[in-house]
């Protein structure tokens, strides 16, 4: 194991040896459990002091790699759970704590909308007259449709945003079929369609949303469906603009002689973004499945959201979903439906928005006084060019930040330019300092 670790050693500084153990581990080479040489071992064979190989042990034990028992020795650390899918998993990552962990992807407890008047309206039992009574609301899918970017056939309640694409796309994908999707994107979806046995076609985006020319590349191929997130894309936190949805409309409608593809659109931060509701939907009602989640605005463990678009697909959906669930609680949608009405949930969540917003412009100008290119996103995540992923994330280790990977966030690896994810909402104070810390590991390799 020791030459495998000098090999594979490019700088003898704590940076280079823990990205060099980092590579080897994530790579197989170095399997959880097994024991690693002794600070002292791996000083003397690369030499240098034994401080500089400490000082990696612990970048590495920061970031969950590897765990130190004292006298007994330091070991690769134990592998994610099994139930974890794939491309979440990595996502997730270790579960170390950070002083300041900015690689979740949650909102700010402190900003989601307090329950408590809400929760005087809910009936003091759960009880329901039928098993077959209304799935929806007549309230909440009133509420619901004001506020929808285009006017949608039928409209349901789901489990949140990936429940709704999860049984969106059982309704319309077969084993084999292809998917286009965002590049980079959110490793959820790639995890769904890897379980249905569909092919995900990758189409890089830019700061306006997904490219044009490379989604009409992708239409030939005939794909099923085309997922995306039209405001505060994930990881990216670029939103839509009224000019691209047009481009991409043109081109899909330039492709109806080879392909018919159902738009799945996951509006899952709409209610704190700053931009506007874009819809595909607008050009192609008929075809187009909108999700809106209110787990970033409202709180993740509401676990609701709502799916809006042709009848046809809202149906299967719905029917499929009678033999296993049933429907969302309707306890939890009168919940819904008083945060999205009452005037104190409304008003906080509005000042959420424009903290957020002013959290996502504080933090994107000390970057840029740093020294790092950089634009604010909207919403809660930020991306950042960074110039070696492993050598960035394993500096911020050595200050207690943690931040997610970028390369979680690609269907296949991306050679050239790397990144990695921000979750810029969750930076209350301290900009100039967090700013500092991240330029700086920006430039790290």
């Amino acid at each position: 194991m020791l030459e495998t670790i000098i090999d594979a050693v490019e700088a003898k500084t704590p940076e280079g040896i823990a990205s060099a153990i980092s590579r080897l581990i994530r790579g197989g080479a170095l399997r959880s459990g097994e024991r690693l040489p002794t600070v002292r071992d791996v000083a003397a064979a690369l030499g240098v002091s034994p401080a500089t190989v400490s000082n990696a042990w612990q970048a590495l034990s920061k970031v969950g790699l590897i765990n130190s028992r004292g006298r007994a020795g330091s070991y690769v650390l134990e592998a994610s759970t099994a139930w974890m899918p794939p491309h979440f998993g990595e996502l997730a990552g270790s579960h170390v704590v950070a002083r300041l962990d900015l690689s979740t992807g949650t909102p700010d407890p402190l900003l989601l909308p307090d329950l408590a008047l809400a929760l005087g309206h809910v009936p003091t039992r759960a009880d329901t007259a039928s098993y077959l009574d209304m799935r929806v609301l007549p309230d909440l899918e009133r509420q619901l449709r004001a506020s929808w970017p285009f006017v949608p056939a039928s409209l349901t309640i789901l489990d949140g945003a990936l429940d709704a694409i999860s049984r969106s796309l059982e309704a319309i994908v077969r084993y084999g079929d292809r998917v286009v999707v965002e590049d980079p994107g959110f490793p959820a979806f790639l995890d769904l369609l890897e379980q249905l046995g569909v092919e995900a076609i990758p189409v890089a985006i830019d700061s306006q949303g997904m490219r044009p020319e490379l989604l009409s590349a992708a239409l030939d191929l005939n794909p099923a469906a085309i997922i995306i997130q039209p405001r505060a894309q994930n990881p990216t936190g670029v939103s839509l603009t009224a000019e691209r949805a047009r481009e991409l409309a043109r081109v899909i409608r330039s492709k109806s002689h080879i392909c018919d593809p159902v738009i799945i659109e996951d509006d899952h931060s709409g209610e704190i973004t700053t931009g506007p509701a874009f819809s595909l939907g607008e050009w192609f009602p008929h075809r187009t499945l909108h999700v809106r989640s209110f787990a970033k605005s409202h709180g993740p463990d509401l676990r609701i959201g709502a799916l809006g678009g042709p009848t046809a697909i809202i149906d299967r959906v719905i029917a499929k979903r009678i033999v296993g669930p049933g429907w969302t609680s309707r306890m939890l949608q009168t919940i819904l439906y008083q945060l999205l009405t009452a005037s104190p949930s409304v008003t906080q969540i509005s000042e959420a928005r424009r903290v957020y917003h002013a959290r996502q412009r504080a933090l994107s100008e000390a970057l840029v006084r740093n020294g790092a290119d950089h634009s604010p996103s909207d919403g809660i995540n930020t991306w950042l060019r960074v110039r070696d992923e492993k050598a960035a994330i394993l500096s911020l280790a050595a200050s207690g930040i943690k931040v997610a990977a970028g390369s979680s966030f690609y269907a296949v690896p991306l050679a050239g330019e790397q990144f990695i994810r921000i979750t810029a909402g969750r930076v209350r104070d301290d900009f100039d300092q967090i700013g500092a810390l991240l330029a700086a590991a920006a430039l790290a390799e």
